[in-house]
């Protein structure tokens, strides 16, 4: 999908279109505003466009825009997905609506499950964003070869209890040679210094040490605070577009206070079960969240490092 009125978007959706070979049929042009929130009937003729335009071979949605991202206090992702919960508002801390797509074995999440899911090919900057799209295609097929050297997962528990209140998920420690994965787990406030990394997840308002990663095509990171995704960059707390620009290929942050419920957040496990298994990007994030409604997931959704067909 593609915001005419938005330069970036327009750059940046055809760039997409031309390196996943995507037919006409696949994209919708229209005009969105260009601020951080739609309003209820904003969102509502949004997704009546998209109704109308894509019929049900369509499975999920990438969005070639940074904002808007949110709907009120909803991201944009998930109202997409879930539709729009104008009473989760009055309370963002509360419990929020649960995807059925969460851990689901699924391949066509709109065709059993009746709901989209949708990535923003979110970057800094147009030429952020073709890196990141540059990132995803190379990440196809490359991961869990024979022989290969092994990628580093990374789950950190930093000092920061609230924020890392998804410790308690991670997963053991260890290399899973079959899958060509050495995983770690951390007790420290940042991670420096690593090469083939392809999985961080930490809870921190902000992590230092980026630049030292090195970071492999199709690799995932986020933290968990307050918001992340918020994408303006003037929230006081690190943006998830960050973790873009650090050499991530898709990250998530939440748009509105989510308080310290995991299920707000991606689920360490769960995460990287499906990616390792071959699920693109958007299908791991997204069946890692149970309840998404205020978190926005941004990236390539297609990059899929693990996939062997």
């Amino acid at each position: 999908m593609i915001n005419t009125a938005d330069p970036y978007s327009v750059v940046v959706g055809e760039y997409y279109v031309k390196a996943r070979k995507l037919a006409p049929q696949q994209v919708l042009r229209l005009q969105l505003p260009l601020r951080a929130a739609l309003t209820a009937d904003e969102f509502s003729a949004l997704a009546g466009r998209i109704a109308a335009a894509f019929g049900p071979a369509t499975q999920a949605l990438a969005l070639a825009w940074v904002t808007p991202y949110a709907v009120n206090c909803n991201a944009i992702t998930g109202a997409l997905a879930l539709g729009y919960d104008a009473g989760l508002c009055a309370h963002t801390c509360a419990a929020s609506r649960v995807s059925r797509y969460f851990n689901a074995a699924t391949l066509r999440p709109f065709t059993d499950l009746k709901m989209r899911p949708s990535m923003l090919l979110a970057a800094r900057d147009v030429a952020g964003a073709k890196a990141m799209i540059d990132r995803g295609v190379a990440a196809d097929r490359s991961l869990g070869l024979r022989g290969g050297v092994p990628a580093q997962a990374y789950f950190v528990n930093t000092s920061d209890l609230a924020r890392s209140a998804r410790s308690v998920l991670f997963p053991p420690a260890g290399p899973l040679r079959r899958l060509g994965v050495d995983v770690h787990v951390e007790s420290t406030q940042a991670i420096e210094h690593i090469d083939r990394l392809f999985i961080y997840e930490t809870g921190l308002p902000r992590v230092d040490k980026l630049d030292t990663l090195k970071w492999l095509p199709g690799a995932l990171a986020d933290h968990l605070t307050s918001y992340g995704g918020q994408l303006g960059g003037d929230s006081g707390q690190m943006s998830a577009l960050d973790w873009i620009a650090a050499g991530a290929t898709a990250s998530y942050g939440t748009v509105s206070e989510p308080c310290s419920h995991v299920q707000k957040f991606p689920h360490p496990q769960v995460l990287m079960q499906h990616y390792v298994q071959g699920s693109s990007a958007l299908e791991a994030y997204w069946k890692s969240v149970a309840w998404p409604q205020q978190g926005v997931f941004i990236g390539e959704p297609l990059a899929a490092p693990f996939a062997r067909r």
